[in-house]
């Protein structure tokens, strides 16, 4: 008899005695089962497993296998999938909170949460033209290379500076997905990875899905303290850290020229590579933006991060990273293993978009207005709220960070603040410990127009009353 029919003979025999047990009841042992129907205990095994995977059995390690409870079921009853929490033991994932594209806020509320931008600060009618041209393309469908398209490299390879070179760029499917493949490739589970505090959520889910532990670095209003950085390296044996050193997501800080360079050298007496986030390098409101602190690194210290998606469209899923030595061969090996390439029509719909006029002329619209939106955002708070501070008005980037008077939680100010009808985030997300205060992040890129912001910042102090009052 082959193995398949021995097994399904057992899975008969065992589904007819478990007819006649009760939920709870142990079944025979694998041994006792062995010797009365003369078959080999992976026989026996699989006729298990196979009837735990329908449900009717439960295996407890070291106790021994037992019908599952059951109760009788009608076609309308929903699908149980409670197994699942047995099954999934042991493999715990917090996605934590993300800045990803949230469902849209219910009709009436002003949107000041998330990280992108309203369809109206957009290039859709440029990213539209982009992708019909790159649809026309004999090769649009072809295979893409694993690396990405060698013009599109290019393009990140120019905006990067320095000597980098094409060589030097792996095109991503965004910035999100970059980081998620860059916090397993450099860190082995269970170890540290620096971060500013606070920093990005979605920087601290990812390095948590990785299996890594976040420890904070504090800042000032130059940036991160490269002097208590270096004792975090010291103390924590990290070989990782992940900073935004440009338009930094909460706060909207600019890493002071002088502490540009103390940071990629400490880590480099470290041992450590810096993951520069270039998130926010479209995202200025007119002022100089500095170069990114991979244009100055030579040693492969520095792994950078860029991505089109939040200057463009939350779909514009590209962005790059920027690497040198054996970590660039081990991300290739990764997207190889994880994805093989990513979709040429969206590469080459990307290239399009970077090579035309319309690319520049909606960066300056858009540093335009992201300017006057965020001095609307900042009039209307210091006007109705004067004792909410925020850390400073950003040249750069799509928030404010607001510290809160004493006496208020974020938490339940982002609650409050929903019922009367405004989306904003709560600050303690963006911290890896304890919060030293409470902070909102208010963003002044998400609604339809600058009025939003005003009528926004006055349901806020409708929510300040009903949170000081109880």
């Amino acid at each position: 008899m082959s193995d398949s029919s021995s097994t399904e003979v057992v899975v008969a025999l065992l589904r007819a005695e478990i007819s006649r047990l009760a939920s709870g009841d142990r079944l025979p042992s694998s041994r006792e089962l062995t010797s009365r129907h003369g078959v080999s205990p992976v026989t026996v095994s699989r006729a298990f497993a196979q009837l735990a995977a329908e449900g009717e059995v439960v295996t407890r390690p070291g106790s021994g296998t037992y019908v599952s409870p059951r109760r009788a079921r009608t076609a309308t009853d929903a699908p149980d999938t409670s197994w699942q929490a047995v099954a999934l033991a042991g493999r715990e994932f917090d996605p934590g909170t993300q800045d990803g594209p949230q469902d849209p806020p219910p009709a009436g509320v002003i949107a000041m949460a998330g990280g992108y931008l309203h369809p109206s600060l957009r290039p859709d009618r440029a990213l539209s033209a982009a992708l019909a041209r790159a649809a026309r393309r004999p090769d649009a469908w072809d295979r893409a290379p694993a690396a990405g398209l060698a013009p599109l490299r290019a393009v990140f390879a120019r905006a990067a500076g320095g000597d980098v070179g094409p060589e030097d760029v792996l095109v991503t499917g965004g910035g999100q997905g970059a980081l998620s493949m860059l916090f397993r490739a450099l860190a082995a589970p269970g170890s540290p990875v620096l971060v500013e505090s606070p920093t990005y959520p979605g920087a601290l889910a990812a390095a948590r899905a990785a299996g890594l532990r976040p420890v904070p670095v504090p800042m000032d209003a130059d940036g991160i303290r490269p002097d208590l950085l270096a004792e975090a390296f010291a103390v924590t044996g990290a070989r990782v850290l992940y900073c935004q050193p440009t338009f930094h997501n909460p706060t909207g800080t600019v890493l002071a020229p002088e502490r540009r360079r103390q940071v990629v050298d400490v880590a480099r007496a470290a041992g450590a590579f810096v993951v520069e986030d270039d998130f926010a390098r479209h995202l200025g409101h007119g002022g100089p933006v500095p170069r990114p602190l991979v244009a100055d690194d030579r040693d492969g210290t520095v792994i950078h991060l860029a991505t089109l998606t939040k200057p463009a469209s939350p779909s514009l899923r590209i962005g790059a990273v920027i690497a040198r030595g054996p970590v660039m061969r081990r991300l290739q090996g990764m997207r190889r293993v994880d994805d093989f390439f990513l979709a040429r029509p969206l590469q080459e719909a990307a290239l399009e978009l970077l090579s035309t006029p319309a690319w520049d002329r909606h960066l300056r619209s858009l540093s335009t207005r992201l300017r006057e939106r965020c001095a609307v955002l900042a009039d209307a708070l210091a006007r109705e709220l004067p004792e909410w501070t925020p850390a400073r008005v950003p040249t750069g980037g799509l928030h404010l960070w607001v510290q809160l008077p004493p006496g208020f939680d974020d938490t339940t100010v982002a609650q409050t603040a929903r019922t009367h009808g405004v989306a904003v985030n709560a600050g303690t997300p963006s911290f890896p410990a304890d919060p030293p205060a409470a902070y909102l992040r208010l963003g002044f890129a998400a609604t339809e127009t600058p009025a939003e912001l005003t009528e926004g910042i006055h349901r806020l102090t409708r929510t300040a009353a009903a949170c000081a009052a109880g």
